[in-house]
């Protein structure tokens, strides 16, 4: 029994690591791709609902496994940093052994679910894979980081459109680059904070090699670029007022969210961070699915 609690309480610990919650930012983007793939197969809805429960199967365990990974591989250097020293592996909460063990049956969760979808899917998981485990390394040799960690979660879209139809149709590469730039342009936001600490230990961002105030213009540019994806995307798809309703939520969203942040005030980015980017996926999720079934499915 005792045992058991202290399984039961190392799980709890590791979620808390790895921020389950924050799956929301990922996941409304990937459901939209599998919305927009399904009205475009026109299958039947029983099928269309158990490939989107393998979908989010899928995406649940690849960021599980992708942020531990991410989580042991810095805790090096998360030790270091004044921000992140209390993070559960530097500071002894947690060990790096569980976590090992978690990034292995969330893997393997991942590749189950992946081929239950098609064989597709199945082929392309390691990919993925290797895409996602590939972010934790690129703060060491690239100021890039960014856009990898953007495409990281951007190739969900793509990855639930092939879930849906066994295939890949390059319209939804636009949604793809939307969630890339969005993504790379929020984290050039967040890494701000590390900007000393970077300089500091040779760690490569945007911020270290522009300084706060350029990083935030080209935050400001990347988003404005995911504005300008989502309405080639709008457009290729055809679809209606709904969908442009939601670009424009996105929009207001965005204009806040840089708002709150200074190179000369960075107090306030944990809520453009968090807050505000969970809000612009769960909204531009609500339009654009709104806008299918009303607009698309029903006419």
């Amino acid at each position: 029994m005792v045992a058991k609690m202290a399984f039961w309480k190392r799980l709890r610990l590791t979620l808390d690591m790895i921020k389950f919650e924050h799956s929301v930012f990922a996941l409304p983007f990937a459901l939209t791709g599998a919305l927009l793939a399904f009205r475009e197969s026109h299958l039947p809805i029983g099928i269309f609902g158990g490939k989107l429960a393998w979908i989010v199967v899928a995406m649940v365990g690849a960021r599980s496994a992708a942020m531990a990974f991410n989580r042991i591989l810095d805790a090096e250097i998360d030790g270091r940093n004044p921000r992140t020293r209390m993070r559960h592996i530097p500071a002894g909460i947690l060990s790096s052994g569980f976590a090992w063990g978690f990034i292995t049956v969330s893997t393997v969760v991942f590749l189950l679910a992946a081929r239950a979808l098609n064989p597709l899917c199945l082929k392309l998981a390691p990919v993925a894979l290797a895409l996602i485990f590939l972010y934790s390394y690129t703060k060491r040799f690239t100021s890039f980081s960014h856009l990898v960690l953007g495409l990281s979660l951007g190739v969900a879209p793509a990855a639930a459109w092939i879930g849906v139809t066994g295939s890949l149709d390059s319209r939804i590469l636009w949604l793809t680059a939307a969630v890339t730039f969005w993504t790379a342009g929020f984290d050039v936001i967040y890494s701000c904070q590390d900007f000393e600490f970077d300089t500091g230990h040779g760690l490569y961002s945007v911020p270290r090699r522009f300084g706060i105030a350029r990083a935030l213009w080209i935050a400001r540019l990347l988003h404005l670029l995911m504005i300008a994806c989502l309405v080639a995307l709008l457009a290729s798809f055809g679809l209606g007022w709904l969908s442009l309703a939601g670009i424009a939520a996105v929009v207001l969203l965005l204009l806040y969210e840089h708002s709150l942040v200074k190179a000369t005030d960075l107090s306030r980015v944990n809520a453009a961070f968090f807050t505000v980017n969970g809000y612009v996926s769960v909204l531009f999720f609500l339009f654009w699915a709104a806008d299918i079934y009303f607009l698309g499915l029903r006419a």
